[in-house]
């Protein structure tokens, strides 16, 4: 939804170390040109098929949009206060990277955008003016304007960000997979995420992605026009639209190829700022006591009517244009976004707990877009209602209008109106450079969580973002954005079937790993889920296990490690003829160096211990040996993070007794 304030790259180097997934990249880059030049060789049957289109999705799959959001809401706010919340979105030892203030910023900073200042009045108004049910101008039409805006831009939007942050953060930083929406549906269909299946799934997200920030784009398009004409005379048109779009690529491509990101973060974080003055300005210079009256009544109204307004489908009404207008193009939207903005989420909130990841996000931004909207929103119904009939129709006709009109009532607008723009332009540039990055991410396969696609790609998807863009505002010519909100509910549609097999995959995944806990142990790398003795017999899956658990846990272990000045490395090891273990190795300076291997050993089946292992059916024990002496525990069943935690208790174990012997010598 909102452009992002901070780059999704943020919390860590970018780096071009990665490889193009060719089926992802050709896929969606033909598909959003084909449509692109679709929409400029024949704009007006461009417009008439995209209307048959959201037609048909909100006739057949309006419910299913309504159902979803509302399902990912009650699913994440479950997992945050179930037993799973205690659970980390990184190793068991691993701590936050951000304090909890710096945390709390950026998810503050990522609740703004351009189209949070365009909608936080254009929606009141025409909600007042045109509502889906009652009578417009009243009492009761005004109260309900600033709460649908409040629901439009709430808490169930940011469940689908929520939901796709913690599944990203969960697989990528707790099971050391990709950092790719196709890891949290392994725990579904195995291995072949690596084939066609995940494949598609990158390809959903990318055009979804696309389709959502050339929306943002279109709007900030839209409104900047306006803003500049206002200022500076820019004459209104597709002209001056083009050459908005063009800066936002060109400053895109000038981070993508020079690395400028910190002075684009630097900005951004300063813009943060300038926008809580500009709400705190129009909250003091206009009706102030009878804003935080608003705020207060605003408040007590979402909550009250929250939940029968998120299942909501208008069926006995007749409000179904409505209802396609409003509601579902902004789930479809926030759908559009979730992998753009949960790849953020992520990345700034490894080794948080899942309770506090789902706090964080549900709360701290929504707590900026309710202040927000209500002071905007309710400062604009207040001059409707005062009769002004006038700035009604306009913010309602010509919704890109609406916010720069309203200031031009308080004192200072010319400075005021420069503040606004400059919020609103970097904003609009930003969201173009990050989601470039982003879509570069999921066409590429990266090395490691931290990895950014190449400059080239994201040089792409910039300019592809762009053209798209313009294409879509020349099919909506002379009617705003209105193609592109009908676009972005068709093309969101395929990755709002993805968001519930991510629901799926992540529940698994957390299942098995709460049951492995508690001693009812999974197996998890084939199929999360699959009992343990049914891996019992056999060669294959004891390899597999090393392959795709062992090997990645100690290597997740020997990072740590050396992250803390601590010499470290985990590789394959010889075990004897025709076998191979993994082996953990820290360094001690002046001691004996730690050593945690895993090796492969045949035992006799349960049941069968009178036998030796030459005389009866045996299966394949995977023991830990430290530095060459066995212990005599089976790893086979320990998930990713159990088998992290078990390395890190037996190093530490060894660190304590070092410093025993040494106090005791």
């Amino acid at each position: 939804m909102s452009e992002r304030s901070v780059r999704p790259g943020a919390a860590g180097p970018a780096t071009s170390e990665s490889v193009v997934k060719r089926p992802v990249f050709l896929g969606s880059a033909v598909g959003v040109l084909l449509i692109a030049g679709w929409a400029l060789a024949a704009p007006t049957r461009a417009a008439e098929t995209i209307g048959v289109l959201v037609g048909w999705a909100a006739e057949w799959f309006g419910w299913f949009y309504i159902l979803l959001a509302t399902a990912v809401l009650v699913f994440v706010v479950f997992l945050g206060a179930s037993r799973y919340g205690r659970i980390r979105l990184g190793p068991e030892h691993s701590k936050p990277q951000y304090s909890t203030f710096a945390w709390a910023s950026m998810l503050f900073a990522a609740g703004i955008g351009t189209d949070l200042m365009f909608f936080a009045v254009a929606e009141p108004v025409t909600q007042l003016l045109a509502p889906p049910v009652g009578e417009a101008g009243t009492a009761q039409a005004a109260g309900d304007a600033t709460m649908w805006t409040l629901f439009h831009y709430g808490i169930s939007g940011w469940g689908m960000y929520a939901l796709m942050g913690m599944a990203l953060a969960y697989f990528a930083y707790r099971m050391n997979m990709p950092l790719a929406i196709r890891s949290a549906l392994y725990p579904i269909f195995g291995k072949r995420v690596h084939g066609p299946i995940g494949h598609g799934v990158d390809m959903a997200a990318v055009l979804g992605t696309i389709f959502g920030v050339a929306t943002s784009l279109g709007i900030g398009v839209v409104q900047l026009n306006y803003g500049l004409s206002v200022l500076f005379g820019i004459p209104e048109g597709r002209g001056a639209q083009i050459g908005l779009i063009a800066l936002a690529v060109a400053m895109a491509t000038v981070s993508a190829v020079s690395g400028v990101d910190r002075g684009i973060r630097l900005l951004s974080q300063v813009n943060v700022l300038l926008a809580v003055g500009l709400a705190a300005f129009v909250l003091l210079l206009g009706n102030t006591s009878f804003l935080l009256n608003a705020l207060v009544s605003d408040v007590g109204r979402f909550v009250s009517r929250f939940p029968g307004l998120s299942l909501e489908t208008f069926a006995h009404d007749g409000a179904g244009e409505w209802l396609s207008g409003w509601t579902l193009f902004f789930w479809a939207w926030w759908i559009a976004w979730s992998a753009f903005v949960g790849l953020f989420l992520a990345r700034i909130s490894r080794g948080r707990t899942i309770r506090q990841f789902v706090a964080g996000t549900l709360i701290i931004p929504f707590s900026y877009i309710v202040m927000w909207v209500s002071i905007f929103g309710n400062s604009a119904l207040d001059r409707v209602r005062g009769g002004d009939a006038a700035f009604g129709e306009l913010a309602m006709n010509t919704p890109e209008r609406g916010f720069y009109t309203l200031l031009m009532e308080y004192p200072a607008f010319p400075f005021v109106a420069a503040i606004a723009t400059f919020v609103g332009l970097l904003f609009y540039v930003t969201s173009a450079d990050s989601g470039a990055l982003v879509m570069s991410n999921l066409c590429s396969d990266l090395k490691s969580p931290e990895a950014d696609g190449s400059a080239r790609l994201r040089i792409f998807w910039a300019v592809a973002t762009g053209l798209l863009t313009a294409a879509m505002l020349q099919v909506d010519e002379g009617l705003g954005v209105t193609a592109l909100q009908n676009a972005t509910i068709v093309m969101g549609l395929p990755f709002a079937f993805v968001m519930v097999l991510v629901m799926v995959g992540l529940h698994r995944a957390l299942r098995a790993e709460t049951r492995a806990a508690a001693g009812t142990f999974q197996y998890l790398p084939g199929r999360l889920g699959r009992p343990r003795l049914a891996a019992l017999p056999g060669q294959g899956p004891a390899q597999e296990y090393l392959d795709e658990v062992a090997l990645p846990a100690l290597r997740a272990v020997a990072e740590e490690v050396r992250s803390q000045g601590v010499e470290a490395h985990a590789d394959w090891a010889d075990a004897g003829p025709g076998e191979r273990a993994v082996e953990l190795h820290v360094a001690v300076a002046g001691d004996e160096p730690f050593r945690y291997r895993i090796e492969r050993r045949d035992a006799p089946l349960p049941g069968q211990a009178f036998r030796s292992a030459t005389e009866g059916p045996t299966y394949p024990r995977l023991e830990v040996h430290l530095s060459g002496e066995g212990q005599g525990y089976d790893v086979r069943g320990f998930t990713h993070s159990q088998l992290v935690d078990d390395a890190f208790d037996q190093y530490t174990r060894h660190v304590q007794s070092l410093r025993v012997g040494q106090l005791s010598g």
